[in-house]
């Protein structure tokens, strides 16, 4: 009876070290991503340079707008190329949401975002 207890409290220990184990891995992938991710950050934070907008448009390809100090860029992004398809002048955009906060997401909450797209659906005529 007692090689059976203890066999079991020996099973659940091993369990309990495995969890708290697999627990420090994920909260340690977090931080480094977290890390990563401010790193990054701080190299994209050009004067610049700043892409506007990317739409991908195959395997490996992209098309995007990218702010060059006044001018703005239309260039595909291939795998191992990138040419350049037109140039715009700031008229020739139609949004400007990108110049609210460069760098930062906007600042509505979701319940303005939803009553914003709720305004634009076509209303049911009854």
């Amino acid at each position: 009876m007692n090689i059976l207890l203890s066999g079991s409290w020996e099973s659940f220990l091993q369990l309990l070290g495995a969890l708290i184990i697999f627990v420090f891995v994920l909260v340690l992938v977090y931080l480094v991503t977290r890390w990563m991710g401010a790193i990054q950050k701080g190299r994209s934070n050009n004067k610049n340079l700043h892409i506007i907008e990317t739409i991908g448009v195959g395997n490996n390809k992209m098309i995007s707008i990218i702010e060059a100090g006044t001018v703005y860029l239309v260039v595909s992004i291939g795998k191992d190329e990138v040419h350049l398809l037109a140039q715009l002048s700031r008229d020739q955009l139609k949004d400007f949401s990108f110049e609210e906060e460069s760098g930062s997401l906007p600042q509505d909450s979701f319940a303005d975002i939803l009553g914003k797209l709720k305004d634009k659906l076509p209303k049911k005529q009854d």
